[in-house]
């Protein structure tokens, strides 16, 4: 058994460890090494909790860690890059029920300490450090208990329905009940009268049926978003986890605990306002209601597109002098990275440059697009951001989009009555021609119709995006 010294002293170097890998995943460089340090400080605050003084029962805690740890390597080898959202949401999930039973058994034991007689004498771990709480420092922890279920419920059922959406279980499209978002107000409110009703003495059962509510508020909230918005909710998801993991520390005295949540809800409640500045909306708006709802009379859209083969667009790549490629969900989707960089590494061959346009809520998770191409050996110093780029298009020759809608869609700026009107997207329609990698002629994720596709400057090269690109590399000289 570690001393209480010990404990503090590895939580300290967890938590430094943390805010190191934080650091580190902002830059491409350096975030493997970043991940490393965020799974030896994961490492460190596991071994030394579990070992900590006044822990026991390891008869079933060790065999549910080994347990968790082979699920946990069985998911990573399984799950491709592709479907890292839907993982990312459903972990967030795991977090949100995590503090849901720990609330749960926070308030049992403090029922069981307070119903025996004797002080802190015949309790240990947990029980023994409510035991000593004067009462007080007891009304604090069922606030703690009252703020960790609620927020933990809302993102454990926001996280399945995040899931569901990204995995295309779930209809992408903002749906909710009769009532709308009135419901989750009243919800919310009933929500409010359960905790006065519990911090004055009411039985469990409030605490019950307020994790019921908080349970029905995460699925309503979520269904209500559209599948545009995604990004924006699996970091907002992120930053509730983070916040209900805060809770969880402080109501078991873990300072660890406590660091770790703070870093994770802060973090994602930035990664939030940067993805809502990215798509000139606000916080609330995106809570409010997703893309896809009616604004007014959307404007028409003229001409027709106008399909191209692997040949035409070789003869266009082998005229040009500069390239830009931007990547959508689509290249996530076929899983097109690897030939996309094949085809990067042939045109750069022949003397010809060629930049990445990455637009902050490309594919389904923010960053998604940089990973890919990282994964694929895609050189860091010509993957640029938005408004790097932007101003780029009016010289470039050829611009490939592949598999993206949302965010080179010149409904944004130019229609006001559409669904995503004042969006910055990259403006690849200024460029000397536009060849869009596309499976068919459907909309996108969100459902919005992109006249990009019928400019007199666009052509369509229709089929899977990795079979296109590969039939294109041999063709490029």
């Amino acid at each position: 058994m570690l001393s209480q010294g010990f404990v503090s002293a590895a939580a300290i170097a967890a938590s430094v460890l943390f805010i190191l890998s934080l650091g580190g995943l902002s830059n491409q460089e350096k975030a493997k090494r970043a991940v490393w340090y965020g799974i030896v400080g994961m490492a460190v605050a596991v071994g030394f909790t579990a070992f900590g003084p006044g822990i026991g029962g390891y008869w079933w805690m060790v065999p549910m860690m080994v347990i968790g740890a082979v699920a946990g390597v069985y998911l990573a080898k399984k799950v491709d890059m592709t479907e890292m959202p839907q993982l990312v949401a459903a972990l967030h999930s795991f977090v949100g029920l995590a503090a849901v039973f720990v609330g749960f058994n926070a308030d049992l034991e403090r029922r069981r300490v307070l119903a025996a007689e004797g002080g802190s004498e015949g309790f240990s771990a947990f029980a023994a450090l409510v035991a000593e709480k004067t009462p007080a420092e007891l009304t604090f922890l069922q606030i703690e208990v009252v703020l960790g279920v609620f927020i933990g419920a809302v993102t454990f059922t926001g996280s399945v329905i995040a899931f569901g959406k990204l995995a295309g279980k779930v209809d992408g499209k903002p749906r909710q009940l009769p009532g709308g978002h009135w419901l989750n107000a009243g919800a919310a409110v009933l929500s409010l009268l359960l905790a006065v009703l519990y911090l004055n003495g009411a039985g469990f059962w409030t605490l019950l049926v307020l994790a019921a509510l908080a349970l029905f508020i995460g699925y309503h909230l979520i269904m209500g978003i559209g599948g545009a918005d995604m990004p924006v909710v699996v970091s907002m998801l992120n930053s509730y986890s983070g916040w209900a993991a805060a809770a969880i520390g402080f109501t078991l005295s873990n300072d660890l605990l406590i660091v770790t949540g703070a870093l994770v809800g802060s973090s994602g409640a930035i990664l939030s306002y940067i993805m809502c500045k990215a798509m000139n909306r606000n916080f609330v708006n995106v809570i409010l209601g997703g893309f896809g709802g009616s604004q007014g009379p959307a404007a028409e859209i003229e001409g027709e597109q106008v399909a191209i083969d692997v040949n035409g667009v070789a003869s266009a790549l082998n005229d040009a002098d500069r390239v830009v490629i931007v990547p959508g969900y689509g290249m996530a989707v076929a899983q097109a990275q690897n030939a996309v960089s094949e085809l990067t590494r042939k045109l750069r061959s022949a003397g010809k440059e060629v930049l990445f346009g990455i637009h902050p809520v490309a594919g389904r998770l923010p960053g998604h697009m940089n990973v890919l191409l990282a994964e694929a050996k895609v050189p860091y110093d010509i993957v640029l951001e938005m408004d790097e780029i932007n101003d780029d298009f009016a010289e470039t020759d050829v611009v490939i989009v592949i598999g993206s809608n949302d965010i080179v869609n010149p409904a944004a700026q130019e229609d006001p009555n559409s669904p995503i009107a004042g969006m910055p997207v990259l403006r690849v329609w200024e460029s000397r021609q536009v060849i869009v990698c596309k499976r068919g002629q459907g909309t996108g994720y969100s459902g919005i119709e992109n006249p990009l596709f019928f400019k007199e400057n666009t052509r369509m090269l229709y089929g899977d995006a990795r079979s296109s690109i590969d039939s294109l590399v041999p063709l490029v000289e």
